[in-house]
């Protein structure tokens, strides 16, 4: 699976910017006026990983290939949106087909660049988006209760889903998060939540665009994004979208000479991904088949027979079992047989839980 990340927030705090910032490229219309982005934008990168170049420079492949993220500008939010305010349910429709949240909240002052509600305050922005997905999931599943309320009449198997959707609408009523009732999920509830992809349902990462003063040493605001984040569980990011635009069409040591001027180690795309796997759980795992080193990413927990049915359908039906060698002990030993030799490689069933940094041969019947 690759990773989608839906890029939302408030009118005119930068979103189009942090597109181009981490793509390397102006995908994105940046304009100072709200709705700049009506269409989403969508661009599609690799996903940086030292790990994949190791490994082919041990094995010789033809091909290398990196897992890939997708970044997705949605239209900017206003209050009300959920009511069809602003650009509505059509910024609401697009971000139920993302993965996870990057809320992109303005933190520095510029009087030259109009903020919506007309100051800068980041929490109280985060309550603005965040209220209007609430209300959408709650919009969405009052229909899905109405409809199979009367279907259970006919068809006694929809009564545990009754009961289960009325139960979790009335814990998104008290102005509760979909996830924050995900722990308690039967077999039915997981199969409604994937039904019903409810926005508050995602991993957030909140997305500090900060001016370059504020690179190094976070802001009143940021530090006011921090411990929300902390309340609730979110990842963080801070990045000065408008320098790290600069970067792009800058050479590697051009690059490098840029950011080390300002006291960041990594460029914003790095820093983002990495947020990504964290709010998402996600690991990636390596094969190495067909002359072809590639990197694959499952959510943390996945096993053996569906991440076989990542790479194709057929390996899931027909897995049998898992050749598997840690990232470490291929790197210590230097092949797939020395490996083998010395023991460190190891045969996994149907039960074994990927892990981040796997590299696996999978065996399967045709």
């Amino acid at each position: 699976m690759g990773l989608s990340i839906g890029i939302v927030g408030l009118p005119n705090v930068g979103k189009s910017t942090i597109l181009n910032a981490l793509t390397g490229a102006r995908n994105a219309a940046a304009e100072n006026y709200p709705f700049c982005t009506v269409e989403p934008n969508h661009a599609i990168v690799p996903v940086p990983d030292p790990r994949v170049e190791k490994i082919a420079e041990l094995t010789n492949p033809e091909k290398i290939t990196h897992t890939t993220v997708e970044f997705v500008d949605i239209a900017g939010l206003v209050k009300d949106a959920s009511k069809g305010e602003g650009l509505g349910n059509q910024f609401l429709d697009n971000i139920g087909n993302t993965d996870a949240i990057l809320h992109v909240l303005r933190c520095f002052d510029d009087d030259n660049v109009a903020h919506v509600t007309g100051d800068v305050d980041p929490v109280r922005d985060i309550d603005i988006v965040e209220t209007e997905l609430l209300l959408r999931d709650i919009q969405l599943l009052e229909k899905r209760v109405q409809k199979i309320s009367k279907e259970v009449r006919g068809d006694k198997s929809l009564k545990a889903e009754v009961d289960l959707a009325r139960k979790v609408l009335e814990h998104m009523n008290e102005g509760r998060r979909a996830s924050s009732f995900g722990a308690r999920l039967s077999d039915t509830g997981k199969a409604l939540y994937a039904e019903m992809r409810f926005l508050t349902d995602k991993g957030v990462i909140y997305c500090a665009n900060v001016g370059e003063d504020a690179v190094s040493e976070d802001n009143p605001h940021v530090m006011a994004i921090r411990e929300y984040a902390t309340r609730t569980g979110a990842g963080v990011v801070v990045i000065a979208a408008e320098m790290e635009e600069e970067l792009i069409g800058m050479g590697v040591d051009e690059r490098k000479e840029f950011l080390d001027s300002f006291g960041i180690a990594e460029g914003a795309l790095n820093r983002m991904i990495r947020a990504g796997y964290e709010a998402l759980r996600l690991v990636s795992f390596f094969t190495i088949q067909s002359n072809q080193v590639q990197a694959w990413t499952v959510r943390r927990g996945t096993k053996a027979p569906q991440a076989a049915g990542t790479i194709h359908t057929d390996f899931e039906k027909g897995f049998i079992r898992a050749e598997v060698i840690a990232y470490e002990a291929l790197l210590e030993h230097g092949s797939e047989a020395a490996c083998k030799s010395a023991g460190v490689a190891r045969t996994e069933g149907k039960d074994y839980e990927v892990r981040d940094g796997d590299v696996i041969r999978f065996h399967f019947s045709q």
